[in-house]
């Protein structure tokens, strides 16, 4: 296969500091994969805040109660979490068809430890915004407003849902066997570990869901803290980005250390 058959490859693996590697079938087959999943899933994202959005500030007519309203909300982040979970799975079925087609494979342990593919930064991140979201829909179930409350029970539901599907999801990235057929093709599966890890732990729907429903008739500092949570969170995520190494030289140490 020559160098310019497959240029989105040939991108990837310059990219990753891998630019004398050819672009192969295998690699291009998984990259395909992955860019169609995460088409599908900033749509399905999409898709769910513009739904919630109309379905909690409509408040579905005048004669619906409180609980329908919350059971249609709590339906919509379980499709969320369902779809992102469906495509994660996409991923890993698609590895694994991959996998079985290889004439040989290269031979490599199994169950990478989440410091040397996520990182102590990401996992702190992920944890530190998580907590932050919880700890402000709790604080503001006394409050006496019912849209406000109704709001912060479907954002710790689906904190629940989040939290459980990042974690399945992070334990398959580590622990699924390797799909390699020589050194090159191993370094960019460890990569590709790195990059599905990092972009588990990138807190979008953890981020969406205190400012799409926390509020209500009531107006008070959970708004601020609700809506502030995005650009702080950016911006802590850029910084770790910044100070932390590339995902090309995370994958090589976590190879090294293996």
């Amino acid at each position: 296969m020559s160098q310019t058959a497959h240029p989105e490859t040939r991108q990837w693996l310059d990219r990753h500091g891998l630019t004398e590697a050819e672009p192969t079938p295998l690699l291009a087959a998984r990259l395909a994969v992955r860019r169609q999943a995460n088409s599908y899933g900033s749509l399905l994202l999409a898709t769910f805040m513009i739904g919630a959005s109309l379905t909690h500030v409509s408040r579905l007519g005048d004669g619906t109660s409180a609980e329908f309203r919350l059971l249609a909300l709590s339906a919509l982040v379980v499709a969320l979490l369902t779809g992102q979970w469906l495509l994660g799975w996409w991923i890993r079925r698609a590895d694994q068809r991959a996998g079985a087609a290889l004439p040989r494979r290269v031979a490599h342990p199994v169950g990478f430890g989440w410091q040397a593919v996520l990182g102590r930064p990401y996992a702190v991140f992920a944890v530190a915004t998580f907590a932050g979201a919880l700890l402000l829909a709790l604080s503001v179930l006394p409050i006496s407003d019912p849209d406000l409350r109704a709001g912060a029970a479907v954002v710790l539901i689906g904190l629940a849902g989040a939290g459980a599907g990042t974690i399945l999801q992070l334990r398959q990235v580590l622990t699924t066997p390797a799909v390699a057929e020589d050194e090159v093709s191993l370094t960019a599966d460890v990569i590709m570990r790195v990059s599905d890890a990092r972009a588990l732990v990138t807190p979008s729907l953890v981020w969406t869901l205190p400012a799409i429903f926390l509020y209500g008739e009531s107006l008070g500092w959970w708004n601020a803290v609700a809506i502030g949570l995005v650009p702080v969170g950016v911006a802590a995520l850029a910084l770790i980005h910044r100070r932390t190494a590339g995902v090309g030289a995370t994958a090589r140490q976590a190879m090294i250390v293996r």
